[in-house]
């Protein structure tokens, strides 16, 4: 019986083989085995380049066998061969060798002699200074002891190399794809692109794509395959992401005209600052889409500091001039509480506390709602929220819950959108019963291609200028390495600035042991579009495990005895803290209480204490490049100059202190975002993390990709046009429901 993409792969490769594939890959279907694609090729006798072998990653190579040894073991029975390969054949050092181990490898003892070119699979590693892989799985690759047809595949054809594991390695995937064509009827399977698209761009059809990508007769077949593919990708996504687009201004809103001698009027007169050219123009443009009978979608990004908060608020009060309510969700509690007093402190006069309306005497009450609250807080704010009382409700999660109702929700403000799905932020869009407006705001830069993907949805605004008053933030790295003394000078540097009157962050990556273990999970639930948004922590290169990275309890400890600090007030925060201990702490740090807080990254977004200077970031390297972008805009908030201390325990020359370097020779947001693209692996960048599977994206990439995207778009943008709900399309509609399924609705869950 021929296969189909539903078919099983027990029924083509065994129950066995089907089950490691299953665990190893997730690949459970013909299907998922047929997209999935090599991650590159080999000619005939190419020898893979070792220096360029990752650590601490499962690899496939093509290498020749230069020497080969073995020995008994001192302490236990059995033996040790140890197995030297080169991509340069007679070069017995260097790094252009690479170190086999085989324990009680009698087989490979055997086959693995001198001039002997195989491919081998396994995890690199290090040992006395040499890559080296333990156990290796190998597979001799000498045309001789072939057979005809594999000789013939392997004479002048490339050979591809799929992404692998130790215990399934490429060449068994490559069997395994080759059952499967030999069962698969290629020419059934659906075609997503339409055939003027084919034609526009010279693609191959999907039949023929699909076997030049797995069995390529020539380079020029497989980049011909990939070309399809890749351009197949942008464009069920781009697909997915207009339609979705033009079915939301198909919605009815609440629209929200702009009132003349209301509260927003009011509030304007009162700010203490101008507003820059830009909180302008995003302000007017936004005042026009919240008066429209279509549901505003929009994007704000804009650097930290640059005014979102308070552009956001001129938007909330809008709508509460016309009779409507506004909800504010933010990840944190920490977050959520900061952002609620701020709007109280800005709205200054304008705050009513149990006010309903509001529209004689101008006022608004500004209620919270956070899961910590007492009984009786939650009631009050409950009711004030379903009674229409208050005008504005700033929440965290607690505000999804079915038990929140408002009265009349006409816009709906995201703080940090990348830290919430497409599902939670809909179950607030529900509470009304006119689609309400959204702003979605973030502080940390995207770069275009990413906003192009993953927020393609929405329309996007940037704020690129800072308001007048914020001062210049200088950045150094403190390499302990080769500079041990600078440890203590880092101490001194803190108390000058405590005796100046200022206060001083120090930020470290964990909590530690005493809060009940490492890490801010509680807090600082960092998913794959960390990975789009640069919000998170990128371990690509951890530290040596015997440097421990600095814990929240361990420094706290530390400073109390560290005699530079001798009388300074040390406070701690993080995520496992109760909410009324961190509400204690940052208000303590907030009043100058406290003149040295230390904290987790609890503190990267929202925390405003203007009079905070230095920041000291301990193993900075822990952290990905746009968290600390984001924690470095914590200081120099009021009228004096910020620092921050980049602290690494790293040698000199190691990778990840590019990163640091790179921090440190630009304060640009956007060209930081940049960097922080090209130096993260693109799996890392969008969804692997979040999914917990790989990637959802196989062959695209955003970095190297843009204009393919950008070309995608605007024919996706042509179709949804002419054909909004795809009828004439219905196989490309088909891809995109295949495509994007509830497991890998990474993207448009951002949306």
């Amino acid at each position: 019986m021929r296969a189909d993409r539903s078919t099983r792969l027990d029924r083509l490769i065994g129950a066995r083989g089907a089950k490691k594939f299953a665990d190893q890959l997730g690949l459970v279907t013909a299907g998922d085995l047929l997209g999935y694609f090599p991650r590159r090729y080999m000619a005939r006798g190419e020898l893979t380049p070792i220096r360029e072998l990752p650590l601490d990653e499962d690899v496939t190579l093509l290498a020749q066998v230069v020497s080969s040894s073995s020995r008994r073991m001192a302490t236990r029975k059995g033996s040790i061969t140890e197995v030297l390969v080169s991509d340069r054949p007679g070069q017995t050092d260097g790094p252009s060798t690479l170190s086999l181990t085989f324990f009680n490898g009698y087989k490979a003892a055997k086959q693995l002699t001198h001039g002997v070119v195989a491919m081998f699979s396994g995890r690199v590693s290090v040992y006395r200074g040499r890559l080296q892989l333990t156990n290796p799985i190998y597979d001799l690759l000498d045309p001789e002891e072939l057979d005809p047809e594999a000789t013939l595949r392997l004479a002048g054809r490339p050979l591809p190399v799929y992404p692998a594991t130790a215990s399934v390695p490429s060449w068994t995937i490559a069997k395994a794809v080759g059952t499967l064509l030999g069962q698969l009827d290629l020419a059934s399977l659906p075609e997503a692109l339409p055939a003027s698209i084919r034609e526009k761009y010279r693609l191959p059809p999907v039949a023929d794509a699909y076997r030049m990508i797995h069995e390529p007769e020539s380079d020029a077949a497989w980049r011909a395959a990939q070309k399809r593919f890749r351009f197949e990708e942008a464009l069920v996504l781009q697909t997915a992401l207009a339609r979705r687009r033009a079915q939301h201004a198909l919605l009815p809103s609440r629209p929200s005209p702009a009132r003349r001698g209301g509260l927003l009027d009011a509030f304007d007169a009162g700010l203490p600052f101008e507003l820059t050219a830009g909180q302008r123009d995003v302000g007017d443009l936004l005042a026009r889409e919240l008066a429209a009978g279509h549901p505003m979608n929009r994007l704000l990004q804009g650097e930290v500091g640059s005014g979102k908060t308070v552009v956001a608020l001129r938007a909330m009060l809008q709508v509460v001039d016309d009779g409507g309510q506004a909800a504010l969700l933010a990840p944190t509690e920490v977050l959520a509480a900061q952002h609620y007093s701020s709007i109280r402190a800005t709205l200054g006069p304008l705050v009513r506390d149990g006010l309903l309306g509001g529209k004689e005497d101008l006022g608004v009450e500004v209620v919270l709602l956070t899961g910590s609250q007492s009984a009786g807080e939650k009631k009050r704010s409950l009711l004030a929220a379903a009674s229409g009382q208050a005008g504005i409700v700033v929440g965290t999660h607690a505000l999804l819950s079915e038990h929140v109702q408002f009265a009349d929700l006409g816009l709906v403000v995201v703080d940090e959108q990348h830290r919430f799905g497409v599902e939670q932020r809909d179950a607030l869009r529900a509470k009304s019963l006119a689609t309400p407006h959204l702003l979605v705001m973030t502080a940390t830069p995207i770069p275009r291609t990413v906003a192009m993907t993953v927020f393609g949805d929405l329309e996007t605004s940037v704020l690129r200028e800072l308001p007048k008053g914020r001062s210049p933030i200088a950045t150094h790295t403190v390499g302990l390495v080769e500079n041990p003394s600078w440890e203590r000078r880092i101490w001194q540097r803190a108390r000058e600035e405590v005796d100046a009157g200022r206060q001083v962050y120090v930020v470290c990556p964990t909590i530690g042991a005493g809060a009940g273990g490492e890490g801010d999970a509680g807090d600082d639930v960092i998913d794959a579009l960390d990975a789009a948004t640069w919000g998170g922590t990128a371990l690509a290169a951890p530290a040596p495990p015997e440097l421990q990275p600095a814990s929240v309890s361990d420094v706290v400890e530390q400073l109390a005895s560290e005699p530079a600090l001798d009388g300074v007030k040390v406070g701690m925060l993080h995520g496992r803290l109760d909410t009324d201990v961190k509400s204690a702490a940052m208000r303590a740090f907030a009043n100058g209480e406290t003149g040295v807080l230390v904290a987790t990254t609890v503190v990267e977004v929202g925390v405003d204490v203007p009079n905070a200077t230095l920041m000291v970031i301990l193993d900075a390297d822990r952290f990905g490049i746009a968290q600390l972008h984001q924690l470095r805009g914590r200081v120099g908030r009021g009228g004096h100059a910020g620092t921050c201390l980049l602290v690494t325990r790293l040698e000199p020359g190691h990778p990840s202190r590019e990163r640091l370097a790179a921090v440190a020779a630009s304060t640009d947001g956007f060209e930081l975002a940049q960097k922080d693209l090209e130096f993260r692996r693109e799996g890392d960048i969008l969804g692997a993390s979040q999914s917990g599977r790989r990637s959802t994206l196989r062959l695209l990439r955003v970095l190297r990709d843009g204009d393919v995207i950008s070309s995608a778009r605007e024919d996706a943008l042509e179709i949804v046009a002419d054909d909004p709900d795809l009828e004439r399309h219905p196989k490309l509609a088909s891809a995109i429901e295949d495509y994007l399924d509830p497991e890998r609705e990474v993207f448009l869950e951002r949306g």
